[in-house]
């Protein structure tokens, strides 16, 4: 039996910390499923749509067999349909650590039979998160340490779109 693994997240965008737990995830499982979702305490600048693109463009070179998948349910409800075993799950700090030990801990009680699974982003990639390179890139930053040649392209497009130039 082939052992599946989903990594969840918003992906709005997708940086090299995410790309990093994706190439080293694909590695533990022999399907991995990137589940691609929305957070209504977050505001996307991408949609769900966009994000998958913009993901399964970055992957298409990355070894293993994956997925990009969109849902909108409980996390552990999406895992059981696509049956599988392991939730991956990335850590940058010790905040992450307390939210996603708190989540895994639900997500236990809901499905016993998924287990997650935490991987540390390489250390050069831990200061790296969506919501600041969005806000680099609104304020007419430079994102291109932080995400693909590719999603700089793309947010700098989005980020001409809304007319936001830095203030």
């Amino acid at each position: 039996m082939a052992r599946i693994g989903v990594y969840p997240g918003t992906f709005d965008p997708v940086t090299l910390g995410h790309m990093d737990i994706i190439r080293r995830g694909a590695t533990l499982v022999d399907r991995l499923v990137i589940g691609v979702t929305t957070n209504p305490s977050k505001s996307p600048m991408f949609s769900v749509e966009e994000r998958m693109a913009m993901i399964a463009r970055e992957v298409a070179g990355v070894a293993g067999d994956i997925a990009v998948v969109a849902f909108d349910s409980l996390l552990m409800d999406f895992a059981e349909r696509e049956g599988a075993s392991l939730i991956v799950r990335g850590l940058r700090a010790v905040a992450d650590f307390e939210y996603e030990y708190q989540m895994a801990g639900m997500n236990q009680q809901l499905n016993h039979r998924v287990e997650t699974i935490f991987l540390m982003a390489d250390v050069a990639l831990q200061p790296i998160a969506s919501r600041l390179v969005k806000e680099i890139a609104l304020y007419g930053g430079d994102i291109r340490p932080f995400v693909p040649a590719g999603v700089a392209e793309d947010v700098a497009a989005r980020v001409a779109r809304l007319g936001r130039r830095g203030s």
